[in-house]
């Protein structure tokens, strides 16, 4: 074989791979944080080089029994692991009779048929993903394997078939590991290979052998990484005085794989095996592979893991940022349909974020279990039972994890040089970021993530100062009754009829009227108005709904109805808009709520509220009520379904219409409020067909995101204190947050989506909240006037 790649030099090659990989990947390198379960040392396989298969006669169990898989998955899932590592020799029971005895007496047929039982039972009990590393297998067990196993894996290792390392493994034979490559690829499998190099074989060969993954990539495009990895001699083995790996054939190869490969393909170097592990970064990798904060690697039991900051530390000394991943790679996620078996649609959803990677909020990820509610009334249907997850999602009490500080003079944070990086550099010279723009922001991680933060807050500062505000409302849900059927959404009751958990309810004017005097007594300057669609309601039912407010208490501020409330009720009166809200305003409506936006995308909204208003219905009923003097907010509800894309979309889109507005020379949007998901009781959660909200990186992004995209074109950017918590809440002031938004007396929507933050805050809670942060705090209208106290 006469490849081109074996005439060039090292630092050519990894120059040339260094600017591949950035050009596919940019500064993102991956890891996965996993945990090793070794369930058999049994091996048919006697390879010169290894260490971890062992006879019967040197192992306490011939397999791992049920109890040690779990108790290890356990660990894994304690220490925020994603990934279950299913390690273990080759067909066994070919070369054990004790092995085909050990299986068959406890009902099993073959050492896979146990793997796929044990992936079942981990993915049931920890939520953990199933990784299966079983080596050369047929079709047939390929098949057995992928309802309990995401994904897959198998080295290739090489394709020279006369090597002496592998003279008394009859598995390692090369067209069997090819056969089980392409099986793996016509089985839809998203799949893990690579080459292992020093162990006799040539340059020629590795290249080879590279050839040979990229070409069965190109036809059924299932490779999703390829692990390059260095031989290292170890004692007890026939080849423990052959030479290790030299440093720079082993940079040389992996650069050359990275030119090898398509474009899509992952490049993965384990970081244990090499000294100087941040020089694999040099030569083009962009992921580290497993990482166990758990288990020793028992491939390497010489070789411990770096520690997760070490790994961050170098990664991020490399110019690059640090990412965990799932088994499965994001863009085997986003194609799930093709690529998993539909019964693992949930279970990897359930460990992802917004980018379909790995949830990177620290703490315990556990299968959320739930049970009927003893007690509804305006709280959740269901709670949570079992093991609880200890890593921060919205609505819960747990801590976030920290990206800001509150001192003010703190070093700025250097961003690693990149496409977040050269968004921000634009940002500070006055340009606008557009849909790409933003959706890169979303992405940053990191330094880069704190980068994004530190810059909306700077802009916040600038555009409105130090000053937190609040607003005293009264929230009035008049009723839970809807004839919509929003997935998301954990609040509305059918009729009893239905028999839904809960109790629906309808306030009568009088009750309404009742609520708003209560709350102006209480200080409140604005009555928030929200509720169902009822079936019995006509478009008039809103304007003696706002009448029944403003006869009650003339100078209360009604800030009420969504898009798909005065949509709905001006066409059940047969008349456009603008009319019906007129007609509004006069009888006492003064703004709207920018709710029942959801995610501004016609195809997410497909997905989440199939029987709702579209897009530009959302945009149609804010633009006319801005035409009539009427001033709204813009909100999202994200974290469920959705991606970057989707939510930079809709910035662009409300943006816009902001523009127009400004253009116009009229009221518009006063601020954007973002609603991170809240799943614990939501419907589209609980039939397992979304995730678990946003990260809490994400939500902080969410926030400076939009305090850079909309610049002064919307001043305000709220925090919902009600679903981040105040502990969140605190770090969105430092992140370009300035409004903490209102009081919220008798908000119900949240609690009955599970949230457990409260459903009050008063004017000494602000106080206090603002003094533990050093900021100033003045109370405001809902235009955003002050109120004097």
């Amino acid at each position: 074989m006469n490849h081109p790649l074996l005439n060039e030099s090292l630092p050519d090659l990894l120059a040339l791979a260094s600017a591949r990989r950035d050009e596919s990947f940019g500064t993102r390198i991956t890891y996965s944080p996993k945990v090793f379960i070794p369930l058999t040392f049994l091996c048919n396989d006697t390879c010169g080089y290894c260490t971890f298969a062992q006879p019967p006669a040197r192992v306490e169990k011939l397999y791992l029994d049920p109890e040690d898989v779990l108790k290890i998955a356990k660990q894994g899932a304690r220490q925020g692991c994603h990934e279950a590592l299913f390690t273990l020799g080759e067909r066994p029971e070919d070369r054990y009779e004790v092995a085909r005895d050990w299986l068959r007496e406890r009902g099993y047929d073959s050492t896979v048929h146990y793997v796929a039982e044990m992936a079942k039972l981990v993915i049931a009990e920890t939520g953990l993903l199933p990784h299966a590393n079983c080596g050369a297998l047929t079709k047939a067990e390929l098949e057995q394997l992928r309802p309990f196993s995401p994904s897959q894996g198998m080295m290739i290792e090489s394709i020279n078939p006369d090597l002496e390392a592998h003279r008394g493994a009859p598995d390692k034979v090369p067209e069997r590991r090819l056969a089980t490559l392409e099986a793996a690829g016509e089985l839809q499998i998203p799949f893990t290979t690579g080459i292992l190099i020093g162990i006799g074989d040539t340059r020629a060969d590795q290249l080879a052998g590279l050839e040979a993954i990229a070409d069965s990539h190109r036809r059924h495009g299932h490779v999703q990484e390829v692990i390059v990895q260095n031989f290292l001699p170890k004692l007890r083995t026939a080849m423990k005085g052959v030479r290790a790996c030299p440093s720079d054939d082993y940079l040389w190869t992996l650069a050359a794989a990275r030119l090898i490969l398509p474009a899509d393909v992952h490049l993965q170097a384990p970081p244990n095996l090499s000294d100087d592990f941040g020089a694999l970064v040099d030569a083009g990798i962009d992921d580290w592979g497993g990482v166990s904060p758990v288990t020793a690697d028992h491939v390497n039991p010489e070789r411990p893991w770096p520690d997760l900051e070490r790994l961050r530390e170098v990664t991020e000394g490399k110019g690059h940022v640090l990412a965990p991943r799932l088994t499965v790679y994001p863009e085997f996620v986003r194609d799930r349909v093709r690529w998993l078996d539909a019964g693992m649609h949930f279970p990897v959803m359930d460990r992802a974020d917004s980018e379909w990677l790995g949830r990177d909020d620290p703490g315990q990820f556990w299968p959320e279990k739930t049970t009927a509610a003893d007690t509804v009334a305006d709280g959740a249907e269901f709670v949570l039972v079992g093991h609880r997850s200890t890593a921060w999602y919205s609505g819960a009490d747990n801590p976030p994890p920290v990206f800001l500080s509150d001192d003010p003079n703190r070093e700025r944070t250097v961003c690693p040089t990149g496409a977040v990086a050269d968004v921000l550099d634009g940002i500070e010279m006055g340009q606008e970021p557009g849909l790409d723009e933003i959706a890169t922001l979303f992405s940053a991680r990191g330094p880069e993530a704190v980068a994004v933060m530190e810059l909306a807050d700077r802009r916040r500062k600038e555009i409105v100062g130090d000053t937190l505000t609040w607003v005293a409302n009264r929230n009035i849900n008049y009723t839970n009754v809807c004839t919509f059927k929003c997935k998301f959404c954990g609040f509305s009751k059918g009729p009893l009829s239905l028999n839904l958990r809960g109790t629906p309810y309808l306030l009568t004017l009088d009750d309404i009227a009742e609520r708003a005097k209560e709350g102006w007594d209480a200080g409140a300057t604005e009555v928030t108005l929200q509720g169902g669609i009822h079936p019995n309601f006509d478009g008039d039912y809103y304007i003696d709904v706002t009448r029944a407010v403003k006869d009650a208490v003339p100078d209360m501020h009604v800030h009420g109805f969504t898009a798909l409330e005065v949509t709905e009720g001006a066409k059940r009166l047969g008349e456009d808009l603008v009319t019906y809200l007129g007609r509004l305003k006069e009888a006492g409506l003064a703004s709207l709520p920018g709710t029942a936006a959801e995610i501004l995308d016609d195809d997410i909204r497909a997905i989440l509220c199939p029987d709702k208003i579209n897009t530009e219905e959302w945009m149609d009923a804010h633009r006319a009520a801005h035409s009539i003097g009427l001033h709204s907010n813009v909100t999202i509800m994200f974290g469920s379904v959705e991606e970057p894309i989707h939510w930079a979309r809709h910035l662009v889109i409300t943006r816009d219409l902001q523009k127009e507005n400004v253009r116009l020379g009229q009221v518009g949007f006063t601020e954007f409020v973002g609603l991170p998901f809240v799943h614990m009781a939501s419907p589209i959660y609980l039939q397992r067909k979304a995730r678990r909200g946003p990260t809490f990186r994400e939500n902080v992004l969410m926030h400076s995101v939009a305090r850079l995209a909309y610049g002064e074109l919307i001043p305000n950017i709220q925090a919902s204190w009600v679903k981040i918590g105040l502990s969140g809440t605190h770090q969105m002031m430092n992140a370009g947050c300035n409004d903490l938004g209102g009081t919220l007396m008798g908000e119900n929507i949240s609690r009955a989506a599970g949230a457990s933050h409260g459903q009050e805050m008063t004017v000494q809670d602000f106080t206090k909240f603002a003094e533990s942060i050093e900021r100033p705090v003045e109370q405001r209208t809902t235009g955003y006037g002050r109120v004097l106290v």
